[in-house]
């Protein structure tokens, strides 16, 4: 047991550092859920109701690929909660992956780890640490939201169903983030790759859904979100298939203690490739090395783009044909929040681009810190760079980032849907305008990141949970029949609904203003504060 000294310790540390964040994300989870479960019971009044929206979801590969299927047409409990199963598991899994990977391989290399393993700390603490916080938050926000959806007037068996599919998922992906941090010895290759294994997930899972007469439907069965989604909360309660995702974490856990005894502290098993003795001569400026920096990325987001945007235009050609009755046709056009079935799901599907182009922004914009604590920004800036040049360098990339990413969205989605429903030059333009008007919002996200860069280094991460808080407004705000006083607060409410609504400049100039003051208060604060 003595490579497990000092993880008590390590336990007590990251819940301070995390004393904020930890307890906002399972309060936001559980909200969203009790809030979901509490406007559907308006929604659907009576069964006939809840059947007209589960053969309505059941019908659509688009709805099905996004969210998945609806077991039991007359439960209300699951035709509520329909949109938070598979995609609350994959948000959850994240959240558990990334707190894995801040208490150990983010640890390693700022060093810490390194300084407190001088003292007595056993090999395996800080690893067993970062599971039991990652495992603790999934299981109380598993608990929490399943007590919400009782308060909410859904049955006990169901509500906890529903919350034990939320944390088994985070547990299965706290096992895949303990197990890719051993790989890797930077931070931010982890967390791209973990991002990479729940994509492949959530696809396997859409896969299966969406296949015709269910001949796929195994293809579920590879993904440990199919599992969770096979626990069917509120529609059988199945709670042995929970087990799957358990055992899973298991598995990995004990190949990822295996694997941390084979290397050392600050290593990964997989060495990076040395670069050449002598550098490139482009890389002569603060841009260029921002660029070097971040091409990979970018070249892997702009890829995932296109080929998203292609399907979601795909799958809008056929929309409107699934939906039939009055009640699924309201249904659709208020998650899609415009006139007409087909631009209904493409103006919700854009949006949904455009925050996932943030993502992008805010990871770009992330990388400013990472470059600062790991002392690489100090040498450079006692050279000739400016703080002003060497900041604006990874903002730029940070704001072109995103714009080719939502426009090559755009594009992905005006081809196919153009291919298939015959008027290519009519929907590429339209598609096109679509993305380009979520730009606004986005870089006003991007622009929070720099200000905090600026002003609140430390608190720097707080940026993914004002994204999360963006997205579950943006995502489930009107079905929750939230004031427009709450929906006011996410960007993205204030962009036109394209193609299909009404365009109008004045919020975009609005938003983008508040980017401008808020961009420009950050450079403001940096060029103030020391660096460090």
């Amino acid at each position: 047991m003595k490579d497990f000294i000092g993880t008590s310790t390590l336990v007590r540390l990251a819940l301070r550092r995390d004393r904020v964040l930890i307890p906002l994300w399972v309060v936001v989870f559980a909200i969203t859920a009790a809030g979901s479960a509490q406007a559907s019971i308006e929604v659907f009044p009576d069964v006939q109701s809840r059947v007209e929206a589960a053969a309505t979801t059941n019908s659509s590969p688009a709805l099905l690929s996004l969210y998945g299927r609806i077991f039991d047409p007359t439960s209300l409990g699951e035709v509520s909660l329909f949109k938070l199963t598979s995609f609350g598991a994959l948000l959850v899994g994240l959240l558990a992956a990334i707190i894995v990977n801040r208490h150990t391989r983010g640890e390693e290399e700022t060093g810490r780890l390194e300084l407190l393993s001088a003292g007595v700390l056993g090999r395996y603490a800080a690893l067993a640490a970062g599971l039991i916080v990652a495992s603790g938050t999934v299981i109380l926000l598993g608990l929490f939201s399943a007590l919400g959806l009782i308060g909410a007037g859904l049955p006990a068996a169901g509500s906890f169903a529903f919350g034990l599919t939320w944390a088994a998922a985070g547990l299965a992906f706290a096992g895949v983030s303990a197990l890719i941090v051993q790989l890797t010895e930077n931070a931010r290759t982890a967390t791209g790759m973990t991002a990479v294994v729940l994509g492949v997930a959530y696809v396997l899972r859409a896969i299966g859904d969406s296949s015709a007469s269910g001949s796929s439907e195994w293809v579920s069965w590879l993904s440990p979100i199919g599992w969770t989604q096979q626990i069917r909360p509120f529609a059988g309660d199945r709670y042995v298939v929970a087990l799957l995702p358990i055992a899973l974490l298991a598995v990995l856990v004990v190949a990822a203690f295996a694997l941390l005894r084979r290397r050392d502290i600050g290593a990964g098993l997989v060495r990076p490739r040395p670069g050449p003795p002598v550098a490139a001569r482009s890389l002569n400026s603060p841009l260029a090395l921002a660029w070097r920096l971040q091409r990979g990325a970018l070249y892997g987001w702009s890829a995932a783009f296109l080929l998203l945007g292609l399907i979601v235009g795909n799958i809008a050609s056929n929309v409107d044909g699934f939906v039939t009755s009055d009640s699924a046709k309201e249904l659709v056009q208020k998650l899609g929040g415009v006139e007409g079935i087909t631009d209904a799901f493409l103006a919700t599907e854009t949006g949904l681009l455009g925050l996932l182009a943030s993502a992008f922004g805010i990871q770009a914009a992330l990388r400013l810190r990472s470059e600062e604590t790991a002392l690489r920004a100090e040498p450079l800036l006692a050279t000739g760079v400016t703080r002003t040049r060497w900041l604006s360098s990874h903002v730029l990339i940070a704001l072109l980032g995103t714009t080719l990413l939502a426009l090559l969205g755009g594009l992905g989605s005006g081809i196919s849907s153009g291919a298939s429903l015959g008027n290519m030059g009519h929907q590429i333009p339209r598609l096109l305008a679509a993305a380009a008007v979520q730009l606004p919002a986005t870089w006003l996200v991007t622009a929070l990141v720099i200000l905090l860069f600026g002003a609140l280094p430390r608190a720097i991460t707080a940026a993914w949970f004002l994204y999360g808080l963006f997205l579950l407004i943006g995502q489930f705000g009107s079905i929750f029949n939230l004031p427009q006083s709450v929906m006011n607060l996410s960007p993205y409410a204030h962009t036109p609904r394209l193609p299909g609504g009404e365009f109008s400049a004045t919020p975009l100039i609005w938003l983008l203003a508040i980017t401008a003051a808020l961009t420009a208060a950050g450079y403001t604060t940096f060029r103030r504060r020391d660096i460090g």
